[in-house]
């Protein structure tokens, strides 16, 4: 799920920083501490989306730069258990596939692919036995997530499935409806 989330903050401002504006220079800094910055609390950071407030600068002796206590609002993404998710497989594997939904990927077992047994093609395609259905690379693809793992913040995992009503490959998704309506 997408979050914007404001948060209140000191922003250290280093002296090189101090003949440029104070707002470029606290976006800046803003910028540097939160690119690529994940947290199971606050999610993945994708970006600072804007700066409220900014209050007065101090001056810290012994340091030298100038602290701003600054309300500013980020933009996250925050995995949750059982969401439905959009995404477009990137790689096929073995033993599944792995999907990118947006700001990370997430991983579908081949278990977890459909309700057939599936075969893996050293064509990278995943094939169902007797629904004959496939998952190839670029396919779009909604699933659910069944496992987050924030092990390792670095790399956090997500584990999805496609076994279900209306999951899976977005082509096949689509002409089962038209089925439906059809009925």
């Amino acid at each position: 799920m997408f979050y914007e989330i404001e948060i209140k903050s000191h922003i250290r401002v280093p002296p090189t920083l101090f003949n440029e504006d104070t707002n470029k220079s606290i976006l800046s800094q803003l910028n540097d501490q939160f690119e690529n910055y994940i947290s199971k609390e606050l999610g993945i950071v994708i970006a600072v989306s804007e700066i409220v407030n900014i209050g007065d600068g101090v001056i810290i002796p012994g340091d030298g730069a100038a602290y701003y206590g600054t309300t500013f609002k980020l933009l996250t993404f925050k995995p949750e258990l059982h969401e439905v998710v959009l995404g477009t497989i990137s790689d096929i594997t073995d033993f599944g596939a792995f999907v990118n939904i947006g700001p990370i990927e997430g991983m579908v077992h081949i278990s977890q692919t459909m309700d057939d047994y599936v075969n893996f093609s050293k064509s990278n395609v995943l094939t169902g036995k007797e629904s004959k259905r496939t998952l190839k690379i670029k396919d779009q693809c909604r699933a659910r997530i069944i496992a987050i793992s924030y092990k390792s913040l670095h790399d956090p995992k997500i584990g999805l499935t496609m076994r279900q009503h209306l999951l899976g490959n977005i082509n096949y998704i689509e002409k089962e409806l038209k089925k439906q309506k059809k009925k």
